[in-house]
């Protein structure tokens, strides 16, 4: 591979310095063998947007994506930057939320098989799956509007769970008249539902512990069971970011004529259709984090029923959204909207938006893995706040795309992969197994060895899956 421009800083680092009509530096946290080359090219285009702030960023899991690579940060200035659909994706608040069964392992191990065919009774999951649980137009509003908050009002889950969710499931930037009636239409009858694609729950054990003392504060221990949800905000989400994509296109065609990509198009973050995207792109955002609240009652329903024991939530972290933070850039603060595609917030200890139960150790930070591999919990750091505007990876990352996937592989040799591992799979289409292989991703190991080593996120615990359930 042969970039061009590309410098090594240090072990992990390297830059791209500004040319042409880039604002600032491109830097990808990497090591050289993984960097996808088409994909450093979509983080030097968004180095040319207007506002950008120091510098774009990739992160270890780097790969093309739509405009902004997957694996992209990019922080622009409040008053005279962007806001891009593109920096955000089409999944908007897809992330992930880990969860841990009280005690009892070898009962879950014993039962396992049971476990898995109950879950994927009670989680709709695939395209399109539609929820049992109906809620009204008041509701659903209500829901996006509050997030988390509403759904646990309506009796899914406990006021507690909030404080473990990133920004206690809730943005409160949000307004339900900025959403359309499409995205509503396609919102309402999939709360609660996993979707398809790289989405799926994951029952796993935790193999090792790193930090001992941390592990006890977040409240994990070696050979404990927990659960990975990984969804977002489905349909609604994907309508929203569709949406605001086609009136920016159409409503701005002089402040976007220029741009290298125009999968980059956005809209001034202080204009009329910047603040209406932020909108609604927040009542996806809450959307999301109710949707995982409503998946995470259905999972502890299933195990209070087979086996009696109670699962609590860990915490819960978003990585597809843009947010309004204050960062030290050049000693000054600055007020900046950070956009993390497929990367995940990462703030250290004492940091003031965080709960008191993260102040001492830092925010939880989970990067999953490919089904048939480890996945992590981590901790962020002030590094990372002075680093990379307080964000680290959020998975593997892919290295092969859907489409290659099914011509190189078969179904029939990721199930005998899993097999042989022991890992219990149920899946809605042999498609999607193939898609979603192990083979299909970078070496998680590897990513997380990076951002460890960098410091923009510890690891404190690995888990090793047992069962998967995917659509």
């Amino acid at each position: 591979m042969a970039l061009s421009n590309i410098e090594k800083e240090s072990k992990y680092i390297y830059r791209i310095r500004k040319t042409g009509s880039m604002k600032v530096d491109a830097v990808v946290l990497s090591d050289y063998e993984t960097i996808d080359e088409d994909a450093v090219e979509q983080i030097k285009n968004v180095a040319t947007l207007p506002g950008i702030v120091h510098y774009a960023l990739a992160m270890p899991d780097i790969h093309w994506g739509y405009g902004f690579p997957i694996g992209g940060v990019a922080a622009f200035d409040i008053e005279d930057g962007v806001i891009s659909p593109g920096g955000v994706g089409f999944d908007i608040n897809c992330g992930v939320r880990m969860l841990v069964v009280e005690g009892h392992s070898n009962l879950v191990k014993d039962n396992l098989e049971v476990i898995i065919q109950r879950l994927y009774e009670a989680i709709p999951v695939g395209v399109g799956e539609r929820s049992e649980k109906k809620f009204s137009r008041k509701e659903f509003k209500e829901i996006v509007e509050k997030g988390a908050k509403k759904v646990i009002e309506l009796g899914y889950g406990y006021q507690d769970d909030l404080e473990r969710i990133e920004d206690f499931g809730c943005i409160r930037e949000c307004d339900f008249s900025n959403v359309s009636e499409e995205a509503f239409e396609r919102g309402k009858d999939e709360l609660g539902t996993l979707g398809a694609g790289n989405h799926f729950l994951e029952v796993q054990e935790v193999a090792e512990v790193y930090d001992e003392e941390v592990a006890k504060i977040l409240g994990v221990e070696k050979g404990m069971i927990t659960v990975l949800i990984h969804t977002g905000s489905r349909g609604f989400g994907h309508q929203i970011a569709t949406d605001y994509i086609k009136l920016m296109r159409d409503n701005l065609k002089e402040h976007n004529k220029n741009l290298p990509d125009k999968q980059l198009i956005n809209a001034p973050f202080k204009s009329d259709w910047g603040q209406k995207y932020y909108s609604a792109m927040n009542c996806a955002a809450n959307y999301a984090f109710a949707n995982r609240q409503i998946i995470t009652h259905l999972i502890r329903k299933v195990f209070k029923t087979v086996l009696g024991v109670n699962v609590r939530v860990i915490y819960d972290i978003a990585h597809n959204i843009a947010k309004v933070e204050e960062h030290v850039v050049d000693g000054k603060k600055r007020k900046l909207v950070v956009h993390r595609k497929g990367a995940t917030r990462a703030f250290g200890p004492g940091n003031d938006v965080l709960p008191e139960i993260f102040k001492r150790t830092g925010q939880p930070v989970i990067i999953p893995g490919s089904m048939g591999t480890a996945s992590y919990l981590l901790v962020g750091t002030k590094k990372a706040e002075e680093m990379t505007f307080g964000s680290t990876a959020h998975g593997a990352g892919r290295a092969l795309g859907r489409r290659e996937a099914t011509r190189e592989l078969s179904t029939e040799r990721v199930l005998n992969e899993l097999k042989s591992k022991g890992i219990k799979i149920m899946a809605k289409s042999k498609k999607g197994i193939v898609e979603e292989a192990p083979e299909a991703y970078k070496d998680v190991d590897k990513v997380v060895q990076i951002v460890d080593e960098l410091g923009i996120s510890l690891k404190v615990a690995k888990c090793i899956p047992l069962g998967v359930m995917k659509g």
